[in-house]
Order: structure tokens, then C-alpha cells, then sequence
């Protein structure tokens, strides 16, 4: 029956007497209730029972961690280290240094004052406590040897109990007359009353002192359990549950009443972790033992676990941070989630040899968590589960691809615009190694997915495919971009897929989407070309070859149409249009020629076919002429003796000059006969460095960049942002000006306005000032 009392507080631990019963809430607060003939309940009343829990009012100054109930008597341990005890002390269980005297509110016991204690336990008439270190104290009752001091007599003070000393004990429990003890080891040590054979050790003896039992050894046990007069042992390598002492009433679980002197096996459908059984067999992988007077309980996990990977608002409270920033300042730039933390728990919860439980957190996420995911969640908090989950290892079985990875990625994508650019802020907060770990994901999906499309796909699974499909590229452009806008957490080619080439026809695709933007037909098919970020180079120089072929063949076409018109409507009296952009040039004024031929000519001609014809030459074009005029070109436009470029000894790269007596449209010209080379098919030596494709994607070029170009400047400005001494400006003696050699002449330009008059500190050296000035002027 419920305890409707009680029903506001977030009971945590209960504990039961022979007559009266204990209740600790979430906030420390202590309930008692039953009989209170000897003061047990700690209310100071006179009332003999009472039938309401009530607070033990004299505790409310103080946060209790534990309770603990005896026949007639109570203890309570607080989060501070002391213990406290009330109730019967007919033999000195209070611990408080007299007979007899019951005591009906809570008292300190002094005697123990100063000690870390970790956990309290009492018995019928005896109490024990527990430090952090494993020592171990007794008092009460000692008429079967129960506290193991080597003798029958009570003890009204705390005892330690020095058997146990070094055994490193870190649980222990007490039944009526006798009690058992845990080791970090698993090894179980019992003592006191064994009539009933509860100390296991196949004999009805009593125990003075604490001795092992040795039929369970071989084996480490977790958690042990002590009724009145029966004890518990769970051994989770097994699974199992084993049990010794009174069975008269069924409470060891063996399916007969008989007494049992040694442990044996508790009749159950017991599963280990470890267990490979399927789901549907059944079983229960046991959590907690408990043990009643005469009653025992076993408290199966799955159930929590289900309950768990079911909820979104028990994982989006899950893996807070408690470093700074902490999950109390959580906001759109801080999720207060440690992801790190996330991943080494669910690596622990997850793995081969726990089978039963990985079905069961897979079969929670793909029921119940989740498609119940809003587009539109009512607080930021409610994102949380988005960081952690992918760090499950779940995410990372292609079995589970279609039932929660790709599931999970179309929740992301189905976000509203506010919550998936707050999901975008948190990602991009990531250390560069969780963020790849999310991206190599859905990379690994998108190629396991590609080589089922090439399998073959039936007809009936196309359009659920084609879904999965789309959705996890989507997911993908959308980490691409959050990447783009926090400066490339992770290096762009990151998420290049190098499987494409053998898993699609790269030409095929380019058409196919080349058609859907052509035609702006809405096609259901997905074509890789929408995502171009997966491209690596080789994909690229499928994808510009064949858009080439299209562009020259649409050219051609639309020359040659052109030519028919005239031909029909004009009578042939207009002059037909060559479907090639022909240059006929001498070999000694090939940039002269190629300049006048292309500055006549229109960009839409810049699309045909390339045929070269060298003055006084036979040889035809088949491709052979075309490559050496584009090296005869490049050698001739990138010769310091135009002015137009600076070759930059150290890198061995050219870069363009400050100052040239060259017209602009020359550099036009420059830039189409590039755009010729390439999309004629044809490889040309550009020594530029990376900073120019940087500047073309309209990007801004860093340090690094004139460091490729200019080494020793470059090493000199990363000492200049090293340099942490005090004498900045007499060790440097720099302005906002650079020295140039300009046409055999040297020259100082000012970086800024009035750039001589500046000299440059530790405060204005850094890349908001001088140095990203000069990266400005050299670039």
C-alpha cells in the first residue's frame, strides 16, 4: 500500500525495525513512523505508535546521507561524518557509553567523533560502522560473537574491529545476531550466531571472529544481503544470486524450506551482462539484493535502462558538466554537456559482451526516444541529447543505420531554424577529434549506404532508401557548414569521401544534375553534385572534365543551329560561325597573338573547342599543339620582365607584383587563358601558393599562408608574436611601414595612414594589427 503521506518528497532510502520504519528524502530529511515504545522513531513523544510519518524534527539542522533500523533502535549517519543512534540500548547498541537507558531523540555518538564514515548497518541488537578506508567499528550486543571481537561480551562503546583492518572492507550488513562483511576483493568474511547455517560455512557454529566463507571463493561477489537469519550473495560474473540459513519460509530462494549450511544457488531466470542470449528468451540481470527478516528481493536493471534510453528528459539531464562553464550557465554558445564524459559511459554500458543490454538501449532510442524528437524543442536544454547520443556505440553498428543513426540525422535536419543554429553553436565548440568522430559517422554511412544502391536496391525499397540517402548527405552539409562558419574546426578534406569513384558513375550523376538544374526538374533521385564537399580531387577532375565535354558540346550545337539558320533564312548570305575558338599564332609573339584574338572575342566563345594553329606550321591539332601552346603562353606571362609577377627564391612560388606598368585587363587575360588550360583538358605550372584559391573561395589568408610563400618573413613575425620580454620595441624597432624593391628602386610604404609614426608593440603586434596588415599587403 502507498504511503500517500509521503507522496511530495523524492523518497531515496527506506529502512525497516521490527516495529517502526525510517524514510530519507532527496533534501536529507529523516521520517519516521510505527512503534515507538523505546524511543526508536527519534520524535521526543510519548506516544507508543504512531500511524503518520513524521519529520524527526531534531535532525532538521542536519543533511543525513543514510538510516539504518535495528529491532528496537536507529542510526542515521550525516553527510558531515557524524553518526547518530536513538531508541532501546538494552545492550549498548547506541554507542553511547551506557546500559540500559533508552534514548528517545537522535544523539551524536561522540566517541566517533572525527571519523570519515562511509556507511552505518544494524543488526537485532547490534550496530556497526563503516570508514572510507575500510575500518570497521562494532558495539551493541555480542552474545554470538556478532561484532567478531574474539569474544561474547557487549560492548557500549565503539570497538574496531582489527580482524578486518587490512582486508580493505567496503560493505558490510548485520542480520539478527550475525554479520557479514564485503572486501573490494569480493571476498565475504561473516561472524556471530550460525545455528541456521547463515555464516555458510557448512557447520551450525557460531563465529567469534570474521572468517571467510570458502565456498565462495573463486568467485568475486558484489553485493551481499542479511536477513534475520539468512544471508544473500550476488556473483555477477554469473548472474547468479547464492544463498545460506534459515529456509523455513522460502526466503533462500531455493525452492524448498530446508535450512542450507553452505551457499547455494537462488532458482531464477538469472542473466549475467555477459550473457549472449537473445532478448526474447528472458532472464533478468540482476541490479541490487535486498533481504527482509524473512523475505528476499532482487531488483532487476533492464528495467531502468529502458526507462532511461526511452526518456528525453532523463538523457538530456544526463553528462552535465561540472567544470567551468558548468551546466548552470548553459545558453546558446554552452550546452553544459561533457561530451568526453558521454562517451566513455555509454562505451562502458555498450559493449559485445553485454548483448542483452545493447538491445534493450537500441530497442528504447528506436521506439520511444527517438521519433517522439520535436522539430521545435520548448528550451534549449532539450538539445542536449543531440551532442551525446551520437556517442553511443550503437550509432556506429551498420545494423543500427537505418533504426537510429539515420533516424537520429533526419531529427537534426527536421529542427527548426532556432534550435539547429543553437545545435550549430554548440558543435562548433567541439575539440577537433569529437567533432571528426560525428563526421567520419555519416561519411561511413553515406558509404554504406552507396554500396547497397550498387548491390541493388528493390523496387519497393527505392523510395525509403532514397530518403535514408538524402537525409544523411543533409545531415552532412549541415556539419560542412557549421565547420565553414568556426574556421574549419577540422580541415576541410576531412570530408572528402574517396570511396565515390568505385561507388558511383561521378560523369552520370554530374548529368543528372546538370539536367535538374537545367530544367529545374524537381527529381527524387539524389545526385552526389548537390554536395560537393564530399568531392575529393580526383572526384573533382571527373566532375570539371565532364562538365567541360557538356559545355563544349552545347557550344558547338548552339554554332553549329546558328550556322543552319543563316543557311535557310539568310540564304547563306551571313558568314557562318566556326564551332571552335581557333588562335593562329607565331611562335615569337605568342602572347601578343593570343591577346588580340581574345580580347576580340566573347565569353560564350571562350566555350568551345580550342583549336591552336601556329603560323607556318602543318601539324594539326589533336590535342598535341594545344598543350605546347599553353606552355609556351604560361612561360612567356609569368616572366619577372613583364612586371607582373615576383618569383620568391625560398618557396620557389610566384606571387603578384605591388606595382606593375602592365594594363589590368591584361591579368583578365591571364586568368582566361587559364580558365582555357583547364577546361581544355590541359595540366599548366602555376607556382602560386595557396592563399590565391583562398582568395578566389573570397577567404581571408593567415600567417601560415606567407609563411608558404615567404618563409623567413613568416618565421620572423611568429617570433615577433613569441616574443614576451619587456623590451619589445627597443629589441624590434618596427613601424606600420614595409621596406619593397620596386623596379631596381627601394621604397617604404605605410601599412596605415601616418604608418611611420606608429611603431609597433606587444599590444598592437597580433593579428588584429600589424602582422594581419602586413598578410593584407602581401597578399
Amino acid at each position: 500500500m502507498q504511503v500517500v503521506s509521503l507522496d511530495a518528497q523524492n523518497i531515496v532510502a527506506v529502512s525497516c525495525g521490527e516495529a517502526h520504519t525510517l524514510a530519507l528524502n532527496d533534501k536529507g530529511q529523516v521520517f519516521a513512523w510505527g512503534l515507538g515504545s523505546d524511543g526508536q522513531l527519534g520524535l521526543s513523544n510519548i506516544e507508543d505508535c504512531i500511524r503518520v510519518p513524521r519529520t524527526v524534527k531534531s535532525l532538521s539542522e542536519v543533511h543525513i546521507a543514510q538510516v539504518a533500523c535495528g529491532y528496537w533502535h536507529s542510526l542515521a549517519l550525516a553527510r558531515g561524518g557524524q553518526i547518530f543512534s536513538w531508541g532501546q540500548n538494552k545492550y549498548g547498541q547506541l554507542g553511547l557509553g551506557m546500559q540500559g537507558a533508552g534514548v528517545s531523540s537522535p544523539q551524536v555518538v561522540q566517541s566517533l567523533q572525527g571519523v570519515p564514515f562511509a556507511q552505518i548497518s544494524a543488526g537485532g541488537s547490534h550496530s556497526f560502522g563503516l570508514t572510507l578506508s575500510g575500518a570497521v567499528f562494532g558495539w551493541g550486543s555480542n552474545k554470538f560473537g556478532q561484532l567478531g571481537l574474539s569474544d561474547n561480551d557487549d560492548r557500549h562503546f565503539p570497538a574496531l574491529l582489527k580482524a578486518l583492518r587490512s582486508q580493505r572492507v567496503v560493505y558490510i550488513c548485520c542480520g539478527e545476531d550475525h554479520t557479514a562483511a564485503l572486501t573490494k576483493e569480493g571476498g565475504v568474511f561473516t561472524f556471530g550466531a550460525g545455528g541456521y547455517g547463515q555464516l555458510g560455512h557448512n557447520t551450525t557454529n557460531h563465529e567469534v571472529n570474521p572468517r571467510k566463507v570458502f565456498e565462495l571463493m573463486g568467485n568475486v561477489v558484489t553485493q551481499i544481503a542479511c536477513g534475520r537469519q539468512h544471508t544473500l550473495a550476488f556473483i555477477p560474473s554469473s548472474g547468479k544470486i547464492d544463498s545460506f540459513g534459515l529456509g523455513g519460509n522460502g526466503q533462500l530462494g531455493t525452492r524448498s524450506t530446508y535450512n542450507r549450511m553452505s551457499p547455494a544457488p537462488v532458482k531464477g531466470c538469472w542473466r549475467a551482462y555477459t550473457d549472449p542470449v537473445p532478448m526474447d528468451v528472458g532472464g533478468f540481470c540482476v541490479k541490487r539484493i535486498y533481504a527482509g527478516g524473512d523475505q528476499s528481493f532482487a531488483h532487476y536493471a533492464l528495467s531502468q535502462i529502458d526507462l532511461v534510453f526511452s526518456s528525453a528528459n532523463c538523457l538530456n539531464g544526463s553528462f552535465l558538466s561540472g567544470s567551468n562553464p558548468d551546466h548552470y550557465n548553459t545558453n546558446s554558445k554552452c550546452s553544459g554537456v561533457d561530451v568526453n564524459m558521454a562517451r566513455l559511459l555509454y562505451h562502458r554500458l555498450i559493449q559485445p559482451d553485454y548483448p542483452q543490454i545493447s538491445q534493450i538501449v537500441a530497442a528504447s532510442m528506436e521506439k520511444h526516444l527517438i521519433p517522439r524528437l520535436s522539430s521545435s524543442p520548448p528550451d534549449i536544454e532539450a538539445l542536449r541529447l543531440y551532442l551525446t547520443l551520437p556517442e553511443c556505440p550503437l550509432f556506429s553498428d551498420p545494423s543500427n543505420y537505418t533504426t537510429l543513426t539515420i533516424p537520429f540525422a533526419k531529427a537534426v535536419v527536421s529542427l527548426k531554424d532556432a534550435p539547429r543554429k543553437v545545435l550549430g553553436n554548440w558543435w562548433s565548440k567541439f575539440e577537433p577529434a569529437v567533432f571528426q568522430r560525428l563526421v567520419e559517422l555519416y561519411k561511413e554511412v553515406v558509404v554504406y549506404l552507396l554500396r547497397m544502391q550498387k548491390l541493388g536496391i528493390p523496387l519497393s525499397e527505392q523510395r525509403i532508401f532514397t530518403c535514408f540517402l538524402h537525409t544523411s548527405l543533409k545531415f552532412l552539409e549541415i556539419l560542412h557548414s557549421v565547420n565553414e562558419r568556426a574556421g574549419q574546426i577540422i580541415q576541410y578534406d576531412k570530408f572528402y569521401i574517396h570511396e565515390l569513384d568505385e561507388l558511383i558513375d561521378i560523369r552520370n550523376d554530374y548529368v543528372t544534375w546538370f539536367q535538374q538544374q537545367m530544367f529545374s526538374v524537381m527529381d527524387s533521385q539524389v545526385t552526389m553534385c548537390k554536395y560537393p564537399f564530399v568531392f575529393d580531387a580526383q572526384a573533382k577532375t571527373a566532375l570539371l572534365q565532364t562538365d567541360a565535354v557538356i559545355q563544349m558540346q552545347m557550344a558547338v550545337d548552339q554554332a553549329q543551329r546558328q550556322n543552319l539558320h543563316s543557311l535557310f533564312v539568310s540564304g547563306g548570305g551571313v558568314e557562318s560561325v566556326n564551332p571552335c575558338l581557333i588562335l593562329i599564332v607565331r611562335r615569337e609573339n605568342v602572347v601578343g597573338d593570343s591577346m588580340e584574338v581574345l580580347r576580340k572575342s566573347k565569353n560564350v566563345h571562350y566555350k568551345k573547342p580550342l583549336k591552336v594553329i601556329f603560323v607556318g606550321e602543318e601539324a594539326v591539332d589533336a590535342g598535341g599543339v594545344r598543350k605546347e601552346f599553353f606552355l609556351l603562353i604560361m612561360k612567356e606571362l609569368l616572366d619577372p620582365k613583364y612586371g607582373m609577377f615576383r618569383y620568391y627564391e625560398e618557396s620557389r612560388l610566384i606571387w603578384f607584383a605591388h606595382k606593375t606598368f602592365e594594363d589590368i585587363d591584361l591579368f583578365h587575360l591571364i586568368g582566361v587563358v587559364c580558365g582555357l588550360a583547364i577546361y581544355n583538358l590541359t595540366i599548366v605550372e602555376l607556382n602560386f601558393p595557396l592563399a590565391l584559391y583562398k582568395k578566389l573561395l573570397k577567404k581571408t589568408p593567415t600567417l601560415e599562408d606567407l609563411k608558404e610563400l615567404m618563409p623567413d618573413v613568416g618565421r620572423s613575425l611568429q617570433q615577433l608574436l613569441d616574443y614576451t620580454e619587456d623590451d619589445f620595441e627597443e629589441t624590434f624597432c618596427l613601424n606600420f611601414t614595409i621596406t619593397e624593391e620596386i623596379f631596381g628602386t627601394t621604397e617604404v610604404l605605410e601599412l596605415v595612414p601616418n604608418g611611420t609614426d606608429i611603431s609597433v608593440n606587444k599590444s598592437n603586434r597580433g593579428v588584429c594589427s600589424y602582422i594581419i596588415h602586413l598578410i593584407t599587403f602581401y597578399s
